[in-house]
């Protein structure tokens, strides 16, 4: 099985169904019309603001994760790690604004998964921050290998979900006149 295949056989994995519905429903009816959703979800900007988010806590883990590699840059690692839980709390109210949109019940379930695999992520950066305070720095390096490991796997099911899947495409914007987007669609489902 290669690795588009597996992304999409997330695609049918249907028990996360009745859990995704309830959360969707909850923050939908929170947010429902209010400018707030709007703020979240990227209508002044003309497309959603969670993949712009998503550089700066995963920018400043890889960059953790390359200073732990160098000698003396253990402080610098701590930082960087704490930067990027900060970044992720503004990155996931956007992404669960996203995620409680998605009517497509496909896209639902990936963007699902791919929450809970970046839950998965952040909860490993919180355990390799919580490691560095107290001087573990070999198993707060570990936990953040593992976090990145974690938010790559989340990474691709975003992907998956923007730009195989759609969600979220032309949701404030037109296409271009240019773009035919009846042929468009047409290809891409002939193509699966």
């Amino acid at each position: 099985m290669n690795l588009h295949e597996l992304l999409r056989a997330v695609e049918s994995f249907d028990a996360v169904d009745q859990p995704a519905e309830r959360i969707a429903q909850r923050i939908r009816r929170a947010l429902d019309g209010s400018v707030v959703d709007d703020l979240l979800r990227g209508s002044w900007l003309g497309h959603p603001v969670h993949p712009l988010l998503v550089t700066v806590p995963i920018g400043s883990w890889v960059s953790a994760a390359a200073l732990d590699a160098l000698p003396g840059q253990r402080d610098a690692s701590r930082r960087l790690v704490a930067m990027g839980l900060a970044a992720a709390v503004p990155t996931i109210v956007t992404g669960y604004a996203d995620f409680s949109a998605l009517e497509d019940v496909p896209q639902r379930r990936v963007g699902a998964v791919h929450a809970v695999s970046n839950a998965i992520g952040v909860i490993s950066m919180a355990t390799s921050y919580r490691a560095r305070r107290a001087r573990r720095d070999r198993a707060g390096t570990v936990w953040t290998l593992i976090g990145l490991g974690a938010v790559g796997v989340g990474g691709a099911l975003g992907g998956h979900l923007s730009y195989a899947q759609g969600g979220g495409v032309y949701r404030w914007q037109r296409p271009s006149e240019s773009v035919d987007l009846a042929a468009e669609l047409e290809d891409i489902g002939a193509k699966r």
